[in-house]
């Protein structure tokens, strides 16, 4: 217990100094793996199982949230293919170059040698990608999901190479794996009778770790992909997205061991250190060509750059393609330190780069030639608000709640404004005036400044990190209209308050506005106009969805 209490110290102590200096805590637990190292603390064999669980419940909830159609679009699956060839042709020149000027640890190294490296930083990290998504609260934004579609493509990848590198097939029993269809809607039944307490999250943690993980194992597959496509069986389930809420918090604390692991790998020396730094000067070029391909496929170079900068990492996928190299006897084994050392860079570089906010984003894009927009991916179309005198954000239960009131009640012209495409066309069909937008976007605010009517805006996001870019981007384009926003926690308010916003409200402040009023028979004032009131009461689950889905 004092080895683990040690690490938990380190982890916890570094975690906060990141996050006192305004960066990701992931980058203090990365910190705390290699300080961990140095201090030769001991072994905790569980740290690597713990890892493990993180990473499978990472792949399960993003199961739950992915929209399988997305595979089959060609910013998706052209984007890998051609982005994964160029990336082992370049980097490999790049590496076999450093080879040629003498670079220690390179030289002498076959061709196929090199090619196996620069495999291995082709492939960027599901695990970073989505923290990071899903701390803007932006994992159903159009760069989202493309990005998402990417991972999980290169997911499919390692799937084949593990499967050719491993020198046997499957087992023929995999074939079977096609009556986790069936076997789903059963499951799906069961879901539908346990409630919304620590049941259901057991049965997530339970599908994601048996007919996932394990019985993709047994067969010979890869059980991280087990666990996606379980969870991507699962999503039709009205209640994925809160079974999803519900194993967050769990998920998180798991990943910081698997980040602190990554420094428990080696110690680098110089020799080390300069191949790493000469992997992480590969990085620039290849978040360029995502953006390059990404604009290709009729993207707008602000949606590009967002995937770009977001997919600018390396994977912990690396580690196991050096692994296997090791194995092979076709590299030494001090690769895997080497390879360690530039995930870890990766991870801390790309989280400085994607902390900076969508502003620098805007910045760069509008410095790039013009694209016509007509052109533009259907999804990627700037909107226009019309004559709306009030604008919703975030069209999720808090959303839908106020977008009602503020319309049936007050009577005013109303527009919600959501980028998960598949709810505006429910909500659509439900007669709402809903358009697809990103209010983390400045050109949708810009766009809204040219409609005049519009004086009031909502940001209704679960995220308070999205309602912060958003509020960004507003403030950026001018408007200055009454501003509200919705946050969950009090030091949330305070902050919204702090930066000018007219109207900051507690959701869950306004659940015990609502019963009150609902006892006593009487209409709040003041704050209560705006409470969400349906979000507890009278709205349909199919209409509302969750908090996590798009904006809420």
């Amino acid at each position: 217990m004092t080895v683990i209490a040690i690490y938990l110290v380190i982890t916890f102590g570094l975690g906060g100094l990141a996050l006192a200096l305004r960066l990701p805590p992931l980058v203090g637990f990365l910190a705390a793996g290699f300080v961990i190292n140095a201090l030769d603390v001991g072994d905790v064999p569980q740290l690597e199982v713990l890892a493990d669980l993180g990473v499978t419940l990472l792949l399960f909830a993003i199961g739950l949230k992915l929209d399988a159609r997305i595979l089959l679009r060609r910013e998706v699956w052209l984007t890998t293919s051609v982005h994964m060839v160029v990336s082992v042709v370049l980097g490999g020149a790049a590496l076999w170059l450093a080879a040629v000027a003498g670079m220690a640890m390179l030289t002498g190294q076959s061709v196929q040698t090199i090619a196996l490296l620069a495999f291995a930083l082709s492939f960027s990290s599901t695990v970073f990608v989505v923290k990071v998504l899903e701390e803007r609260g932006e994992s159903h934004a159009l760069y989202g999901r493309v990005a998402i579609g990417i991972l999980v493509m290169q997911d499919i990848i390692a799937v084949v190479f593990l499967t050719a590198t491993s020198g046997h097939l499957p087992s023929p029993w995999a074939l079977a794996l096609v009556g986790l269809w069936p076997l789903t809607r059963l499951l799906r039944k069961i879901w539908s009778r346990l409630g919304h307490g620590e049941m259901q999250s057991l049965f997530g943690i339970v599908m994601a770790l048996v007919p996932g993980y394990a019985l993709f194992s047994i067969v010979g597959l890869k059980g991280d992909l087990g666990a996606l496509i379980v969870g991507a069986l699962l999503a039709s389930h009205p209640a994925s997205s809160e079974l999803a809420r519900s194993l967050f918090h769990i998920k998180e604390l798991l990943l910081v061991g698997f980040f602190v692991s990554i420094g428990l790998t080696g110690l680098p020396d110089l020799p080390t250190l300069g191949v790493a730094v000469l992997m992480v000067m590969l990085l620039p070029f290849k978040a360029g060509w995502y953006v390059a391909l990404l604009a290709f496929m009729r993207l707008r170079y602000r949606t590009a750059i967002l995937a770009g900068l977001g997919l600018m990492n390396y994977s912990e996928f690396g580690l196991i393609v050096v692994s296997v190299g090791v194995s092979a006897g076709m590299l030494a084994s001090g690769w895997l330190v080497e390879m360690s050392i530039a995930v870890a860079m990766s991870f801390v570089i790309s989280a400085l780069v994607n902390g900076r906010g969508h502003l620098m984003v805007e910045k760069i894009a509008a410095r790039l030639p013009a694209q016509d927009e007509l052109k533009l991916h259907p999804q990627d179309r700037p909107s226009d608000a019309g004559d709306a005198e009030v604008v919703v954000i975030g069209m999720g239960r808090v959303g839908f709640a106020a977008y009602q009131r503020l319309s049936d009640h007050y009577g005013l012209r109303v527009v919600g404004v959501d980028y998960d495409g598949p709810r505006v066309t429910r909500l659509k069909s439900e007669g709402l005036r809903v358009i697809e937008g990103d209010a983390t976007d400045l050109d949708f605010w810009h766009q809204l400044r040219h409609s005049e009517s519009v004086h009031i805006a909502v940001l209704a996001m679960p995220r308070h990190g999205a309602n912060v870019t958003a509020l960004e981007c507003l403030r950026e384009s001018g408007f200055s209209g009454t501003v509200a926003a919705v946050a969950r926690y009090n030091d949330e308010v305070q902050w919204a308050k702090d930066h000018g916003v007219d109207i900051a409200f507690n959701v869950y402040a306004g659940a015990g506005l609502e019963l009150a009023d609902q006892v006593g028979g009487g209409t709040a004032h003041g704050v209560g106009d705006h409470r969400a009131d349906d979000e507890w009461t009278d709205v349909p689950r199919t209409r509302g969805d969750d908090g996590n889905a798009g904006h809420q």
